[in-house]
């Protein structure tokens, strides 16, 4: 037996934590004791069944996990080793990590960084390892530190958080914008240069704007991904990764024809191994372990159903990490 995050569609929905048992868990070749998970927006609307995120039923939460290896029948891992798990998947269509154990294909797994320990790692989750799949791609279009303001929407949240404190220590001019002006100085801590409201960027502007950025990392969708494109400068670059404003697009072709913006989609859920490898390489090199503290909430498993509300009306900061044991 152990204890899981478990939601349950009949005869209603449910979200609970509650002791299963081991035949509870789905197929897979690595048996995972799960140290540290993390709740994410997709968690949250998963947990609070305010979308369809949930493809299985029932389901063990949890899109992220990070532990050590009990049992394994992959060639690649064996007892004891640490790794960290972010997408595929897990806690949507396959049995996630909102448990004290976790059943998944080892294909799936990625050596935990010496650099961070498990909470750590949580820490950065899907949302960190999503932020610096952002930065890697800007950087293969060719940015570079000492090219111009870089701007960071959403600030505040999860990818937010990480791409303000890896682009500020690779040496880029950080602008963050958040719709939280008290949090102006936990985003200086983080190494923004700048603090601007999300006003600026939220409602409908002109196809085309001053130019301000010379690339974008964008949470965020909606009007401010189509203002960000419109403000970002010639031959420049958005990183577009989320949609917490919206999944919409209500703009022209007009900064990608006139100025040659390039419009960069970033997916983690699916992304290849050697890519997440070098994303967690990178973590490890260019974010400042200090800071993790600075972003971080830590809650018990017992405490996550609750506080997935919290996390889709705005109100929490950085990332919350749901400690397992």
């Amino acid at each position: 037996m152990f204890k899981a995050l478990v939601l349950e569609k009949e005869p209603q929905f449910r979200a609970s934590v509650r002791e299963v048992e081991d035949d509870f868990l789905p197929a897979g070749d690595v048996t995972l004791s799960v140290e540290y998970s993390t709740l994410n927006y997709k968690d949250a609307l998963a947990i609070a069944n305010r979308s369809p995120i949930v493809r299985s039923w029932p389901m063990i939460a949890g899109i992220d996990g990070a532990g050590t290896v009990l049992e394994s029948r992959h060639p690649g891992w064996g007892a004891g080793d640490r790794v960290v798990v972010n997408g595929f998947g897990v806690g949507e269509a396959h049995k996630g990590c909102l448990a004290e154990r976790a059943r998944l294909s080892g294909d799936w797994l990625v050596r935990l960084p010496a650099a961070f320990d498990t909470r750590q790692a949580m820490t950065i989750g899907t949302a960190g390892y999503t932020a610096m799949l952002c930065v890697l791609a800007l950087e293969r279009h060719g940015l570079r530190p000492g090219d111009g303001e870089v701007l960071v929407t959403g600030a505040t949240g999860g990818v937010g958080s990480v791409a303000v404190a890896v682009l500020s220590k690779l040496g880029y001019a950080v602008t963050g914008s958040t719709g939280k002006a008290s949090e102006a100085d936990y985003l200086r801590t983080l190494g923004a240069k700048r603090i601007i409201d999300r006003a600026e960027l939220s409602q409908p502007g002109k196809p085309l704007q001053k130019e301000r950025w010379t690339a974008v990392v964008d949470s965020v969708g909606s009007h401010t991904l189509v203002n960000a494109c419109a403000q970002t400068r010639y031959r420049g670059a958005v990183a577009a990764c989320g949609l917490a404003q919206g999944p919409d697009f209500p703009g022209t072709v007009m900064p990608f024809i006139l100025r040659g913006v390039a419009l960069l989609g970033v997916e983690s859920v699916q992304a290849p191994l050697a890519l997440r490898q070098e994303a967690w390489r990178r973590l490890a090199a260019d974010l400042d372990p200090a800071l993790l503290e600075t972003i971080v909430q830590e809650i018990p498993l017992e405490d996550a159903v609750a506080k997935a509300p919290e996390i889709l009306s705005g109100k929490v900061r950085g990332r919350v990490v749901v400690r397992i044991v």
